[in-house]
């Protein structure tokens, strides 16, 4: 296994999220770890969100990294493909203001349509930049292979929980939402990569340079 390294200088992040909690689901370990790590600025885009939703999601991830400002557009749940143009432009628009080294985005064969858009439209819009296709567990049973591991601390894995816990009330009401779920595909992950906990991630398109 190659272990490929990002720069070490500060860290410009992006993260797209279809709904709120998609974001601290699928990368709230590798967020966490992040910014222990370095200085790490991180932009967040929401596409869907009510009031009380959004607020959950403009409170929670500056609790993952200080700092982070977070966007939520209010779009339908779970209409995204219904409204392409208003996606496609919301990208385009971010794309003016923020140029970043490092995306977070739902990975393209995600079974949630919502998911499958943004991760469709990402490439067409930052097409030099490296994107890390992130999973989210759910009902559709869609796991897969990932190229892609970022290993967690077993301390930042036990944070995640603590703050998706916490920081979104709205869902502990339903049946994947568990602490057991989010350790569990982290523990796999890390075995995976010979980790205590990791997070996995699909990379579509890399240029290595000699």
């Amino acid at each position: 296994m190659i272990a490929l390294r990002l720069p070490d200088d500060h860290l410009s992040v992006l993260c797209l999220g279809a709904h709120p909690d998609d974001i601290e689901i699928a990368c709230g370990g590798t967020l966490l770890t992040l910014a222990k790590a370095r200085a790490v600025s991180v932009k967040a885009v929401v596409m869907t969100g009510d009031a009380s939703r959004g607020a959950e999601a403009r409170e929670a991830l500056p609790q993952f990294c200080p700092g982070a400002d977070v966007e939520v557009l209010g779009l339908p749940d779970g209409r995204l493909p219904a409204h392409w143009d208003a996606t496609k432009q919301a990208l385009e628009d971010i794309a003016h203001t923020v140029q970043p080294h490092l995306i977070f985005a739902p990975r393209r064969d995600d079974a949630h349509q919502d998911h499958r858009l943004i991760a469709e439209l990402v490439p067409t819009v930052w097409r030099d930049t490296l994107v890390l296709g992130y999973e989210i567990p759910k009902w559709d049973g869609d796991l897969s292979q990932v190229t892609h591991y970022v290993p967690v601390p077993a301390e930042h894995a036990a944070r995640k929980v603590d703050l998706l816990e916490n920081c979104f009330p709205s869902q502990r009401g339903r049946d994947w939402w568990s602490a057991d779920t989010f350790l569990a595909i982290m523990r796999l992950r890390g075995m995976e990569c010979r980790h205590q906990y990791a997070e996995g991630f699909v990379v579509g398109k890399a240029l290595v340079l000699p």
